[in-house]
């Protein structure tokens, strides 16, 4: 036996409640006269708050509003709400419909929504079936204001999917269930993989302590959306990463206008300091748009900072892809590209150290090239210097009571690199050559001069000794070269 994917419609499959364009489609078309009373107050609650047992309540009596109208009455309505409804679906939904769909699995809409008001819309998303609440016709051909069948809600809904999984040889322990409300619970314990999608703040407690996937389709797997506020946390991050947030440092951010406003992009610099993270931060937040930023693995297994970062919008990379049978390990990141996210990353994967923290030729690792191929998504080349005066490698917090004297970052941001497509390593080379290129006079021609200086480039400042030959030659050479060059001047 199979599995398959079960997904609501409220709040999960479109972003907001489906009654307004329903209802609008049937004024239009002349099934409904006008407005229920209330019916706008109703629909910005449930936007806001999730499913009501008196939101339930009416549309349980909603089959009265059909009664006596003739089978086939609604068909207008229901295709012009689909037509609006359609472009409501969040891009990581279509994504991960597509993904069932490659694994082999059916995909089911399951709502309480009548069917013959959101099967169009089914099909235009190309699902392969629907469980929906039904009303009955009868035999003169009208609806007769009665249900047939299960009304599709909470226990309903469970016992409406088993019926259709025992006749269509599924199975629910491999299965996949998404819903954004508490009382499909009982659908969401039944399946092996359920999902809370933009949960309401009830179901967001039972998703947490049963540590079940909270997701957005407007956004990457794992991105946290709050609940009531309807707002990305990362959006929110971003928002407050403004620069009046660190007084402590100054910000200079040149070529912003090379990040696109929409789309996908992958944004990528060099990296010098822990404090890159929250520049890259103050960069992005100017853009006014969201964005993801890829890590490695080893961050998201540290108990509560995986899950903050998660939830901020961070992609897991393995960067040495331990386990040859796992994912790749890219995938999280062209998911985010494929449904229009701005994804950051820093190919050199960690900060250099030692005389390599100097060197104005990046190395970096051919990740990105692979993305970048994999995806056809722009690479947008930024360089950064002054981060490490803030917070450098040797320091175990940065620097924030720098307010007389502010260290200054610097940030250029430079034009979509031209790449090939044709070897990973010479497309990675052409990213570094970019990121170089526009690096800051400050990160350019560096001569460590002292001991000191290079240290700070290592955790807790303290030199490998057997780093320290060639550190020690580097710096006799650096201070013989400019000693001549000062007598020279003279």
């Amino acid at each position: 036996m199979s599995g398959a994917a079960f997904f609501d419609l409220d709040r999960t499959l479109v972003r907001k409640a489906s009654g307004p364009a329903l209802s609008r489609a049937m004024r239009e078309s002349g099934v409904v006269g006008s407005k229920l009373p209330g019916e706008s107050l109703l629909f910005w609650w449930m936007n806001a708050f999730g499913e009501t047992l008196g939101s339930i309540a009416l549309a349980r009596q909603a089959v009265l509003i059909a009664a006596g109208k003739p089978d086939g009455a609604f068909d207008d309505a229901a295709h012009k709400a689909a037509e609006v409804l359609v472009d409501q679906v969040g891009p990581f939904a279509r994504i991960l419909v597509e993904q069932h769909h490659d694994a082999g699995r059916k995909v089911v809409m399951a709502t309480t929504t009548p069917y013959h008001l959101i099967k169009p819309l089914a099909d235009a998303l190309g699902f392969d079936d629907v469980i929906a609440t039904r009303y009955a016709v009868g035999e003169n051909g009208t609806y007769n204001g009665r249900h047939e069948g299960r009304f599709v809600w909470s226990w309903g809904k469970l016992a409406a999917v088993r019926d259709w999984a025992a006749a269509n040889d599924v199975d629910l322990e491999e299965s996949f269930a998404y819903s954004d409300s508490v009382f499909d619970i009982p659908l969401l314990t039944a399946v092996g993989n359920p999902g809370a999608v933009n949960p309401d703040p009830r179901l967001l407690v039972v998703a947490m302590a049963k540590r079940w996937p909270i997701l957005s389709f407007d956004a990457p797997p794992g991105t946290l959306t709050l609940p009531v506020v309807d707002l990305e946390a990362r959006r929110l991050a971003l928002m407050l990463a403004r620069p009046e947030t660190f007084p402590y440092v100054r910000f200079e951010i040149n070529g912003l206008e090379n990040i696109p406003a929409d789309g996908p992009a992958i944004f990528a610099g060099n990296h010098r300091s822990y404090f890159d993270m929250a520049t890259m931060a103050v960069v992005v937040g100017r853009t006014g748009r969201g964005a993801s930023f890829l890590a490695k693995r080893e961050m998201f297994d540290v108990p509560l900072l995986g899950p903050v970062l998660r939830m901020l919008g961070g992609l897991s990379v393995d960067r040495d892809h331990r386990d040859p049978d796992a994912a790749d390990p890219l995938e999280e990141a062209a998911v985010a590209l494929a449904g229009g996210d701005l994804v950051g990353v820093m190919p050199q994967g960690t900060i250099p150290r030692g005389l390599d923290f100097f060197c104005d030729e990046l190395r970096g690792y051919p990740g990105t090239a692979r993305l970048a191929a994999m995806t056809k998504a722009p690479v947008i080349p930024f360089a950064l210097s002054g981060t490490e005066l803030v917070w450098p490698r040797a320091a175990a917090a940065p620097n924030v009571l720098s307010f007389l004297n502010p260290p200054k970052i610097v940030v250029n941001i430079g034009e979509p690199v031209e790449l090939k497509y044709r070897s990973e390593q010479a497309d990675t080379k052409r990213i570094m050559a970019a990121i170089s290129a526009i690096l800051p006079d400050a990160a350019k021609g560096l001569k460590p001069t002292s001991i000191e200086q290079v240290a700070s480039t290592y955790p807790g400042g303290r030199i490998p000794q057997s780093d320290l030959p060639d550190i020690e030659r580097t710096i006799a050479a650096n201070t013989a070269k400019g000693r001549k060059a000062a007598l020279k001047r003279r």
